[in-house]
This record gives structure tokens, sequence and C-alpha cells, in this order.
């Protein structure tokens, strides 16, 4: 069964679906870009880790130190009397952090290993609490750089990473963010019922620009994976949704 959206699937959106989906995707990504790019770019993937409590992420890098125990740390025993106490202990859980890998992508020159582009593919952490904050620190860091930044949003959850005098409702976007233009960046805007509109892969300015066409790597995946195995069309759709985007869901799966 092909992808019964013309666009996104928002069902792909719920947690049970969205850490795969996104990994693959990014995966696929690498793979259609490959042969685009050769032999002057490598596309190299890369990937965050995220600490996550609840249904946000709280911390966000790359694990670089190691925390180990000594080999010759000495235990000191010790006796001491204590009273005998009627209170019993209560059975409770106390919160541990989830980690979560997120996989992103990086155009380098293949001569120099420089980071030409970066391609980030929002995760729920990025839109939410502290891992918004964490990322929007990632992001400005490559936006006051040289690398060009591609940063796909396919949730409809969270509010949208922030850009100026572009702050239309929209279910989903793209930005593409190109170094020597900052900060006038293009931002490409959709929702359900709408196609994912395909884009240029900024490089160097003296470079022509690939295509990326995104719907169809989606749709591939959905095919490929299965999802419509997976998912049950006749629960309820997941949120966030509004009552216009209910009826253009019905109608959708009405064809």
């Amino acid at each position: 069964m092909p992808n019964p959206f013309p666009g996104m699937n928002p069902y792909l959106e719920q947690p049970e679906f969205w850490a795969d989906f996104h990994n693959q995707l990014i995966a696929a990504l690498a793979r259609a870009l490959v042969p685009q790019l050769l032999p002057k770019y490598k596309v190299v993937m890369d990937k965050w880790i995220y600490k996550i409590a609840g249904p946000a992420a709280i911390a966000i890098g790359k694990p670089d130190v190691a925390v180990q125990q000594s080999r010759h740390s000495s235990v000191i025993h010790t006796t001491i009397a204590t009273p005998q106490s009627t209170v019993q202990p209560i059975k409770v859980t106390v919160p541990l952090l989830e980690e979560v890998q997120q996989s992103f992508l990086e155009v380098r020159d293949a001569a120099t290993q420089t980071v030409v582009t970066t391609i980030e593919l929002l995760s729920p952490a990025n839109k939410r609490g502290e891992g918004r904050q964490k990322y929007e620190a990632k992001r400005l860091q490559v936006l006051e750089s040289q690398t060009n930044l591609v940063e796909i949003d396919l949730l409809r959850g969270g509010d949208p990473l922030p850009v100026e005098n572009g702050n239309m409702k929209s279910h989903y976007r793209i930005l593409v963010s190109r170094a020597h233009t900052r900060p006038i960046a293009d931002l490409y805007t959709f929702n359900v019922g709408d196609r994912i509109p395909p884009f240029p892969l900024p490089l160097r300015p003296d470079d022509s620009e690939p295509i990326v066409d995104l719907q169809w790597l989606v749709d591939e995946l959905y095919d490929q994976l299965a999802y419509d195995y997976f998912i049950d069309y006749q629960s309820s759709p997941p949120s966030p949704w509004i009552e216009s985007d209910l009826s253009e869901f019905l109608q959708h799966r009405r064809n």
C-alpha cells in the first residue's frame, strides 16, 4: 500500500514510528546525495545523543567524556549499632534519562574535509524544553559560520524554530540557509495536504545545487518499510490536530 497522504504522513510523527523513520530518512537522503556530489564532495552521517526524561530531551551533545571507577578503590567496612525501626520502605520509581541517538548529515569537501553543508532533520526534542535550547545553540553556531544549513521540520508538534518575518503558520517547513546570503534564507512551508516541495542543496557558491526530492524518499521508505502493516488508520489521528486538519485527513482516507 502506498503512502495514503500526498505529502508527509502525519502518522509517522507518532513516537512508536518517528525514531526509526528519522534515521531511515537520513540514511536514504545520504544515499541519494552521494552520486550527485561525487567527486568533489562526500556525505558523512554523524549522530547526536539525546538524554530524554519524559517527552522532552534535556541534553544534547556528542559523548566525549567517560567516567570510570578506579580499579584500586578501597572499601571500608564499619559496623554501627542502629536501633530497630518499625517504618517500612515504600517502593517508588525514580526518573531516569533515556538515551536516544539522532542522525544528521554533513556534506564535506572531499579534499579538505571542510564541512560545507549541515543537514538537520528535527526531532521532537529539538522543539521542546532544554533540548530545544541546546539545539538552538548548535544552530546558531552553524548560522554564524561559513557552513550552509538545511533544516527539515516534518513534525507538527512543538513551536517552529525561529526565523524573522517568516513566522506564518504551517504544519511543516524546510529552511535553506546559504552562508554567502545570510541573513537572507529560503523557507519552504507546506501542510498535510501538500506534497513536500523539492529544494536545492546549497554547496559552494560556484557549484550547481542538486535538487533534493524529499517526497520521493518519504514515499519509497513508506513502501519499503511496510509502514501500512503497522499503522492503524482507524484510530484517532495523532495530535496535534485541529478541526480543519481532521476534515482534510478524512478526505484523504476516503480517497
